[in-house]
């Protein structure tokens, strides 16, 4: 009962912690404290005169921003929060294993060591200066420990003595085109993520791609390269030009299509072919109506010219939607007759 408590406040607290990595990183305040894992030596942002001074005697180059270094360190507080949790589920688990071998054991293992990847992955992100693939890896693994996590729950609150129920052949090629489009939306997720970390959120400020003339910045080499740009600081993308920049935006642009328009069909086939079972339909249902608001977002993120909330809550409906479309393959996979 504990463990299955503990693993539903897991996947809320790991959708805070990536909701306010979100709002940290478009707050430019990824560097709100330039140490790790304290904030200028200390575990509490400095607030006394005298702690201030101090600060920005060791950190001359970098004065402190409370209105910056804040965000970074709830985002912190949350993170390990996080990691703590899923050490104590992987204890349980190992525990529970004991009495009911069906307990899994697989997933929080792999968590225990992902949390702490994510935490080498924080650290880097501080040291390296906000360097793009570091800050990108760091959102790709903050979503896959979401989305283990909420497979985790999924699997503790399934009643072992379910019967999976028989479907219609065309449940095969409905789950294939299921996790293709996961692998489709993870990458759209990178783009977003390579997007944020360049600083080419607003470069773009006409729908549906750009504004006219893109077509002439297209720079693919200098969009795209993921190493070895040989700069200490990366804050602000000063070191790409605006060609590589818009070349990033129209690239998420372009994913974002692709990206709508497959879902979007594969959501509306399986409400409207014969055979489909109401769960499957609900979970569809569910899919289609975040993917629209998804689109929606991020229409306002362009027209509004990103407003922070708006952006936060684009990033945190991508991984809403991740897990209904997580939710949506495993009802596909319980109704072939196959016990996940």
């Amino acid at each position: 009962m504990w463990l299955k408590r503990l693993s539903i406040l897991a996947v809320l607290l790991a959708c805070g912690v990536v909701a306010l990595g979100a709002y940290t990183r478009l707050k430019d305040a990824g560097l709100g404290c330039p140490d790790w894992p304290g904030c200028y030596g200390h575990l509490v942002v400095p607030q006394s005169s005298e702690a201030i001074n101090n600060a920005n005697a060791a950190y001359p180059e970098r004065p402190l921003e409370s209105h910056k270094a804040w965000p970074e360190m709830i985002h912190r507080y949350f993170a390990s929060t996080l990691g703590l949790v899923i050490f104590s589920i992987l204890f349980m688990c190992i525990r529970a294993r004991k009495r009911d071998p069906d307990i899994p054991i697989r997933i929080p293992a792999v968590l225990a060591i992902l949390v702490v990847f994510q935490g080498l992955l924080g650290m880097w992100t501080v040291t390296l200066g906000l360097f793009p693939t570091i800050v990108m890896a760091h959102l790709l693994g903050g979503f896959t420990t979401l989305c283990l996590l909420f497979l985790l729950a999924v699997q503790l609150h399934a009643p072992a003595d379910a019967a999976p129920t028989a479907a219609p052949a065309p449940s095969r090629a409905a789950l294939r085109f299921g996790i293709i489009g996961m692998a489709v939306l993870a990458f759209q997720i990178a783009l977003g993520g390579w997007t944020a970390a360049n600083y080419a959120a607003t470069v773009c400020s006409e729908l549906p791609i750009c504004q006219s003339g893109w077509q002439q910045h297209v720079n693919l080499e200098d969009a795209f390269q993921f190493w070895g740009h040989g700069v200490e600081d990366y804050e602000f993308a000063t070191h790409l030009a605006a060609d590589a920049k818009i070349t990033i935006h129209v690239a998420h642009r372009i994913g974002a299509i692709i990206t709508t328009l497959y879902l979007g069909s594969l959501f509306i086939w399986l409400l409207t072919r014969s055979g489909t079972t109401p769960l499957v339909r609900k979970a569809a249902l569910a899919a289609l109506s975040l993917l629209a608001l998804q689109v929606a977002l991020g229409i306002s993120n362009v027209v509004l010219d990103l407003p922070l909330l708006v952006a936060v809550a684009h990033n945190g409906v991508a991984a809403i939607l991740m897990m209904s479309l997580m939710f949506l393959n495993l009802s596909l996979y319980r109704s072939r007759g196959i016990k996940p």
